[in-house]
Order: structure tokens, then sequence, then C-alpha cells
């Protein structure tokens, strides 16, 4: 028989034993970052293979866009602030992994000064530079380079992107 929620402690037990038998997401908060000149931030991972966009997975119970601020912290040792949402894309299940939410962020553009003080700042990236959209992108995985595409028209359009396994759903 299922509690009143005026029952608080059995009430609460309830919804705890629903909530563990819910769906969990992976997620994931990566950000474009751009220097002056328009270039894009792209980051060597040395747990991967091939580049990708600077960010990382969210933590337990931690918003995507803490996330990427902390991401960055950890990895490039930037403070950043988070502008506005560019993507959202849902990714399939693959390999041995279940699906995921992943997010792109706007972070803006850095200083001149502080384009020449970004480097990596822990092992998981072994390289961090600024390059042309284009260059970055063949950098990518497709998922990846689709997300990144996307981003880039959100920038432009002032809209935001929602992806189905990178591809626009709308």
């Amino acid at each position: 028989m299922r509690p009143v929620p005026t029952d608080t402690e059995a009430w609460n037990a309830y919804l705890a034993e629903g909530n563990a038998r819910q769906a969990r997401k992976r997620v994931s908060a990566d950000v474009i970052l751009r220097d002056r000149a328009g270039r894009v931030l792209a980051v060597n991972p040395t747990y991967k293979e091939g580049w990708d966009l600077p960010g990382g997975m969210a933590e337990a119970n931690e918003s995507p866009d803490t996330a990427a601020v902390r991401e960055l912290r950890e990895e490039l040792g930037l403070e950043i602030t988070i502008h506005r949402l560019l993507v959202v894309d849902w990714v399939a299940p693959h390999g041995p992994w279940d699906d995921q939410i992943a997010f792109i962020f706007d972070a803006g553009t850095l200083s001149p000064a502080r384009v020449a003080r970004v480097c990596p700042h822990d092992d998981e990236l072994s390289e961090a530079v600024f390059l042309p959209v284009p260059e970055v992108a063949d950098r990518l995985q497709i998922r990846q380079r689709n997300r990144l595409n996307a981003a880039v028209r959100a920038i432009a359009d002032g809209g935001t992107r929602y992806l189905r396994d990178g591809i626009e759903a709308w």
C-alpha cells in the first residue's frame, strides 16, 4: 500500500524507492572558448583517441554548467564564466556505454594574455591549442564534429540546438 504524503518518513522512503529504479543518464559538459581571432580551443585527451572540446563528465548531482566550469579549472587552470547554452545532444547507447546527454556551452572569448597561458594542468590532457573551426572539426570524431558545427551555428544566430546522436532533431 502506498503511503500518504502526510506521513513524511514513509512518503520519502516510497519516493526514494521509485527514484532508485529510474534511469540514470551520464552527462557531459563541454565549452566553446575562443580567442580574439575567433579560433576555438581544442584539447587532446590522454585517455581516449582523438581530440575534443574542453570540458568533461559531470559528477553525481552536479549541474552541467558547474561540471564544465570545474573541468576547465582542473584540466586547464582556467576560471571561466558560462554565457549560455548552445547545444544539447542525446547520445544513443554505444559500445559499453549507456545513453548520455551532452551539453555545449558558450564560454566567450579570452584575452590574448589568458590565451598565452592556456596549457594542460593535469595528466588528462596532452595538448591544448586554439585553432580555426575547420581545423578543430577535422580533429574531432563525427559526433563531436556535428556538435561543434551546431554550436557554431547557434553562436551565429543566437539560438540553441537540440541534437539526437549528433544530428539536429529539428
